[in-house]
């Protein structure tokens, strides 16, 4: 009776990778999508049965891997290389329009910032340039009026002590006199 089975079990498991085999014929023939999940309902079979035939499951990522007949109309067979190398670059993209975000983030931020420093009134003024302008003219003025200012304080020192020494000859002249 356990010869019996046994032979019943081995029977069983025989159909069961016989409807897998097919089941992976058929969906590349059809060009449906395949893989271990799809396979197994296809076959009627459970996932863990594939997982414990490493050769059906090898089957089947083989499968995965060939171009089917209506991939070929529609161009080039994808591989897993170049699935990783699409997310890879998807990656690097997002990574790149993050950053970008930030940058215009950060920038918008700042002009409603300096927009709302203008219309509160604490801000600079509008004409602050003409306003730089005329401090640089008043500034320029201020060192001529300096210079001017000096001159002539030069010049009252000179009259003075040339006054003085007058007064001091008329003085004495004035004593010798008398």
């Amino acid at each position: 009776m356990t010869t019996a089975m046994t032979a019943g079990r081995r029977a069983d498991g025989e159909r069961r990778r016989q409807r897998v085999t097919t089941a992976i014929q058929q969906a590349i023939r059809t060009g449906t999508a395949i893989s271990v999940s799809g396979i197994a309902r296809q076959a009627g079979v459970d996932r863990t049965f594939l997982y414990r035939h490493r050769d059906l499951l090898a089957l089947i990522h083989a499968a995965e891997l060939q171009p089917s007949a209506s991939d070929a109309a529609a161009g080039p067979p994808v591989s897993l290389a170049s699935l990783q190398a699409d997310l890879a670059n998807a990656h690097a993209r997002n990574t790149r329009l993050v950053t970008q975000t930030r940058s215009l983030e950060q920038r918008l931020s700042e002009l409603m910032g300096e927009q709302a420093w203008r219309e509160s009134g604490l801000g600079a003024s509008a004409d602050q340039e003409e306003l730089q302008r005329q401090v640089t003219r008043l500034e320029q003025a201020n060192t001529d009026l300096s210079a001017q200012l000096e001159e002539k304080d030069a010049g009252l020192e000179a009259a003075r002590a040339a006054n003085r020494e007058l007064t001091r000859a008329l003085n004495q002249k004035g004593a010798a006199d008398q």
